[in-house]
This record gives C-alpha cells, sequence and structure tokens, in this order.
C-alpha cells in the first residue's frame, strides 16, 4: 500500500517515430548531487528553486541515476516523461570493494542466483511502472563472475521486454569481457559481448573522433544502439562540454550514433540559480541543431505548458493557493521551445520562453515575443509536431492573453500530411455568444461533456484570458503540426511588436465528449492520526492536527489528476494556513493516483457540546480541460468530538 503512491500514473505516450526506429537518439542521464532531492517528495514540496527539466521533446531517453545500488526513478519525473513519450530507466550500479563483493554474490555461482536478480530488477520496473534498466558495473570481476554477465544480461532483457512493453537495458562502458574494470571510450572487441547481450551500449566520456569512426564497424546496423556519453561537466579530455556540449554532438551525428548527455543539470548546480531558465534554454538551444524530435500521436491533446512548479498556484484563471510549490507529476506537455527570425537583417522574429509570473492553469505560461516588420503580415511559432490521425471530427483550442496595448490578431494554424487523400472541410470558429455566423450548429440536447467544453468559447475569461475554439471537420488526415500565428492589425502598415502569454491549448476528438465522465466512488478514510497542536493562548481548546490517507475508486485513464480539497465545519484550513470560511473548500494538492496523504492540517477542536467536522472533496481533472462541477466530486466527512474524561 504504502509502496502504491510510487506507481506511475500511466505507461508511455505513443510517439512517433517509436523508440525501435534505427534514428539516432538522445538519452539524458539525470545525475544531480547523490539524487533524491526536492524530486523525493511524492505529493510536492514548497521548494523555492527547484531544477526543472522540460526540453522533453529533444529527447528519447531518460535516465535516473544515483550511486544507490538500485536506484527506482522518483515517480514525478516517469509520469513527468511518459507524458511526452519518453522512456525512462533507472540505475543498477556496483562499485569499489562491496560492489566488487555483491557481483561476486550473484555473478560467480550458477544461474539461480542471477537469474533471480534479474528477475526481482523486471519485478521493480514492472511494478512501478518505468521502462528498464542501466546497467553500471564500476568494479572489477572474476572470471566465473564476468563469465555470467552475458547471461545475465540475456536474462535480464529477455524478461523485461516480456513483462514492460517498450522495456530496455543498457550496458555502461566500464567492465571488459576479461573482468579487469577499464573503460575503453569506445565499442571494441573488448566489451562488444556486453552490447550483444542488451539493448544498447553508453560509452565513457574520454574519446576522440577516431574512437567514432573505429565504432562503425563494430556497431553495424546498430549503430543507433550505441549511446557516445558527453559530461556535460567537460571533465576529463573531451570533446565538449558546458555551453561546448554542442561540438560533441556535432561529431556524434555525423558518424550516426546516438548521444548520452551525463549531467545537463551543470545549468543548475554551477550557475546562478536566478539565471537557471535563461541557462538552461542557451544550453538546449545551441544542441537544437543536432537532436531531432519525435512527435506526439494520440488525442485528447491538452496543456496548460505548466512546469509542475510556480510561485503559486491558479485553476481556470483564478488564484487558488499563495508560495512556491514544485511537483514534477503536475508538469504538462512542454513544447518546442525556439527562436525563429525571417530572413534578412532587421527582420521580424518569434521567440518562445517559459515563464512563471501568470499562468491560466497550474504554475506558469508560455510567453511568446516577437516582431512583425512593416512588409509583412505575420509571424507564426511552431509549438507542437503531431503525428495523428484524426478522427472526422476535432476542436481546437487557445487560451492566450496579450500584455499591453496591442492589436496583434492570434490564431491557431494547423499542418496535415497525406495530401493526396485528405480532406479538409473547413474550419469554424465556435462562440459561445449568439452570433450564427460563427457558432456550430446547435445540438437539441448537447452532451453534457460538450456543453462544459464549449461553454467558455469566445468568451473574456478571469485574469484578463481569452479563449478561442475552432471546429474542424476533416477526412483521411494527419495532423502534423500546430502552430500560433500572430498577426498585424488589420490597416497597420507599421512595425508591430508583440508580447502574447499561452495558457493553455487543446486538440480533443468530438467524439469524446459525447462519452460520460465517471464518478469517483467510494472514498474512504484511514490511518488516522490526531494531535493536539500546541498552542501559548489560553482559554479556548487549542486546535487539533489530523493526518489520514484518502482512498477513492476511479479509472485514471479519462484524467490528468485530481485536486484533494477540504471544508471544515468549526473551522479549520490547510497545513500553516488560517481557517477559511465553512463554505470554500481549501485546495491541500494533488493526486496522480486513487490515493492521498494528508498531514498535519490544522481543525478547529471540537466543542464541549458538539461534534467538529471535516470534509474531503477529491475533484477529477479530465484530459479534455474542463472543470467539473462540486456535485460530481468525491467527498468523504469525517466527525469528530473531544474526549469524555
Amino acid at each position: 500500500m504504502e509502496d502504491s503512491f510510487n506507481v506511475a500514473l500511466e505507461p508511455s505516450e505513443c510517439r512517433q517515430p517509436p523508440l525501435s526506429s534505427q534514428r539516432p537518439r538522445t538519452l539524458l542521464c539525470h545525475d544531480m548531487m547523490g539524487g533524491y532531492l526536492d524530486d523525493k517528495f511524492i505529493q510536492g514540496s514548497t521548494a523555492h528553486t527547484p531544477y526543472c527539466f522540460y526540453h522533453w521533446q529533444s529527447i528519447d531517453i531518460f535516465v535516473y541515476f544515483s550511486h544507490r545500488t538500485v536506484t527506482i526513478p522518483p515517480v514525478g519525473w516517469t509520469n513527468a516523461a511518459h507524458r511526452h513519450g519518453v522512456c525512462v530507466l533507472g540505475t543498477f550500479i556496483t562499485e569499489w570493494k562491496e560492489g566488487g563483493q555483491l557481483c561476486e554474490a550473484f555473478l560467480a555461482g550458477d544461474e539461480r542466483s542471477y537469474r533471480a536478480v534479474a528477475d526481482q530488477l523486471v519485478l521493480i520496473a514492472q511494478f512501478f511502472r518505468f521502462d528498464g534498466w542501466l546497467i553500471n558495473i564500476e568494479n572489477s570481476l572474476s572470471l566465473a563472475a564476468v563469465g555470467n554477465m552475458p547471461h545475465f544480461l540475456r536474462h535480464l532483457t529477455t524478461q523485461l521486454h516480456r513483462q514492460v512493453p517498450g522495456g530496455l537495458v543498457l550496458w555502461y562502458d566500464s567492465v571488459v569481457r576479461s573482468g579487469q574494470l577499464t573503460w575503453q571510450d569506445e565499442l571494441n572487441q573488448h566489451n562488444r559481448i556486453f552490447f550483444d547481450s542488451c539493448d544498447g551500449f553508453f560509452t565513457n566520456y574520454n574519446w576522440r573522433e577516431e574512437h567514432l569512426e573505429r565504432m562503425l564497424g563494430q556497431a553495424g546496423e546498430r549503430r543507433a544502439d550505441v549511446y557516445v556519453g558527453v559530461d556535460v561537466f567537460a571533465r576529463g579530455n573531451v570533446v565538449g562540454g558546458q555551453f561546448d556540449t554542442y561540438k560533441s554532438l556535432e561529431l556524434i551525428r555525423k558518424h550516426g550514433f546516438s548521444a548520452a548527455l551525463f549531467a545537463p543539470g551543470w545549468v543548475y548546480e554551477c550557475l546562478e540559480k536566478k539565471d537557471f531558465f535563461q541557462n538552461q534554454d542557451k544550453f538546449w538551444a545551441l544542441l537544437e541543431h543536432f537532436l531531432p524530435t519525435h512527435s506526439i500521436c494520440s488525442l485528447p491533446f491538452v496543456t496548460s505548458f505548466c512546469l509542475g512548479m510556480g510561485t503559486r498556484r491558479v485553476c481556470f484563471g483564478q488564484e487558488e493557493a499563495v508560495g512556491p510549490w514544485y511537483h514534477p507529476s503536475a508538469q504538462e506537455i512542454q513544447p518546442l521551445f525556439a527562436e525563429h527570425s525571417l530572413e534578412g537583417a532587421g527582420r521580424g522574429w518569434v521567440k518562445t520562453h517559459c515563464c512563471l509570473a501568470d499562468a491560466w492553469n497550474g504554475g506558469s505560461s508560455l510567453l511568446v515575443r516577437g516582431l512583425i516588420p512593416p512588409d509583412v503580415g505575420h509571424v507564426t511559432v511552431r509549438l507542437f509536431s503531431l503525428q495523428v490521425p484524426v478522427p472526422p471530427k476535432i476542436f481546437l483550442s487557445l487560451v492566450y492573453k496579450l500584455e499591453g496595448p496591442s492589436g496583434v490578431e492570434v490564431a491557431l494554424e494547423l499542418t496535415t500530411g497525406d495530401p493526396g487523400s485528405c480532406h479538409v472541410g473547413g474550419i469554424r470558429t465556435l462562440n459561445a455568444g449568439t452570433s450564427a455566423r460563427h457558432s456550430p450548429r446547435p445540438l437539441r440536447v448537447p452532451p453534457t461533456k460538450l456543453a462544459r467544453w464549449v461553454g467558455h468559447c469566445g468568451q473574456q475569461l478571469q485574469g484578463g484570458w481569452v479563449q478561442r475554439c475552432y471546429e474542424v471537420s476533416l477526412r483521411g488526415c494527419l495532423l502534423q503540426d500546430l502552430f500560433v500565428r500572430f498577426a498585424r492589425p488589420p490597416g497597420s502598415l507599421e512595425e508591430a511588436s508583440f508580447v502574447c502569454r499561452l495558457g493553455e491549448l487543446q486538440v480533443v476528438d468530438a467524439n469524446s465528449l459525447l462519452a460520460p465522465l465517471p464518478r469517483v466512488q467510494a472514498v474512504t478514510v484511514s490511518r488516522v492520526r490526531w494531535q493536539r497542536a500546541m498552542s501559548e493562548e489560553e482559554g479556548p481548546p487549542a486546535p487539533l492536527r489530523l493526518s489520514c490517507t484518502l482512498h477513492w475508486s476511479y479509472v485514471l485513464s479519462p484524467v490528468r489528476c485530481f485536486r484533494i480539497r477540504c471544508r471544515t465545519g468549526t473551522g479549520g484550513g490547510s497545513p500553516g494556513g488560517g481557517p477559511p470560511g465553512p463554505e470554500k473548500p481549501v485546495l491541500l494538492g494533488l493526486a496522480f493516483v486513487n490515493q492521498y496523504r494528508i498531514a498535519d492540517l490544522l481543525v478547529a477542536a471540537a466543542g464541549p457540546s458538539g461534534d467538529g467536522r471535516v470534509e474531503f472533496l477529491v475533484e477529477p481533472v479530465p484530459k479534455e480541460g474542463f472543470l467539473v462541477p462540486q456535485a460530481e466530486w468525491g467527498r468523504a466527512a469525517l466527525l469528530y468530538s473531544t474526549p469524555r474524561t
């Protein structure tokens, strides 16, 4: 039951091209300050300046690395990576004398020992729903142990493929077939046997171009399965690291190999925290030319651009809570961060940045700045690459806000593939108003979900946000790219600059809005603990601190998460907060499984003549991005009284 809090929400999303294609890949190995920092808090934390990664569309595999023997990726990382279609690996590492003893214990005997270890690693990945393992043996092995290592790798790889769809086992360049610990900085005859026994090979970092040239013959048709290591800290004799990492990538791609970026958190660890976002964007922008992106290939596609952190929490333009928060599981799908310039000096440009200053939903939004030159009517920015076979009808929505006075017009654009068979039946704007020209055909009895989805289209929303909705009829099409277009004001011939904040983007299959949403059921409260809070005041009874665990029943596939709230009948509030009114529920946090642990919730003591009451509410957040009314939330209440002595 405790471990189930750490289970990832869902398997990895579909992506194109699939990881199994032979296109060179990009692996990110996250090694930061020993691991398990702010990311270890399953239900989030109040970290002020946490590390945050958001260039997911540029990577294919994420490895969580630490120097524990068995490193299980924190569930927040797995949720965020899977949402972007990125494969997640844990690390199995042995080091020094103790590591050598451990290896001898399970490798030097018969097959039962190493099979037992492999089977357990498969079970761990299967239970926690991540995708496999990086095997890193950093100690010498006896002849008996190294002789069994290929058998161990083959058994682990075979069993993982059976139990974990898309599972991967990678080997790090360390031990050679003689059992000696001697890094080769390449794939060669001394370590080839381990490459042949698993899915891929991660080289050490001190290679030169001649190493890459020699590896071409060793890799053969499996060139994409060789991940050439790049230490971003630039330790040792490396081609390029830090902001010169692109020099290493250029050579790796020249020879058609995959790349393994080790410790790109360098921008966080070694540079100013206040400049983290600018430095992170600079680092990945320098690599952009060498990082092929992958495409999203499933609907609904909804993102609020939330980074999984912020200085406050916002729900549909309305502030819910103030104060720093960090919750990697809450990170929404991130765009292709880019800077585009029109050809020619002094021409138009457009740039995208993540921004914590304002949000429509969550803790951040996407800031788009640009310039439209006098002789150009508009500029566009590509936000997402998709490969989605489109259903007959889709709805698209964009929530945005122009900063400052600007007459620039903002609109969504899309591109489709299969031009020979694709038929686009026109794009119509959906407004909640009465204009027949832009309204969809009215449904006699609109389904509840559809009515909620279109309810705010065309309206001015909370906080100055605007929502634009579109209905598109398609036949035989593949949806490929989503752009936002910024056009100069009608009749204007002057240069036009703009700053636009994007709060949410949605692409929804119209048919998905016809099916009813399931209800949250069977909310229960367990593991209840009461404690008297310390109070320096005399008189009324001191408040109480309540800890408990909520469980409920709900199919996870239709939701992004659950918002957990409480409402008290005798006064109370969020941990550390003041008492709210009895009518308004207080947001406690987010859940990504069917349970939530409440710790030290401050509630008022029950009076001598009556019971206290605290009610917990579980609000499902649908993937289609609309609000569910309170009447449909799950709920459970606790009644409590003062013990009578």
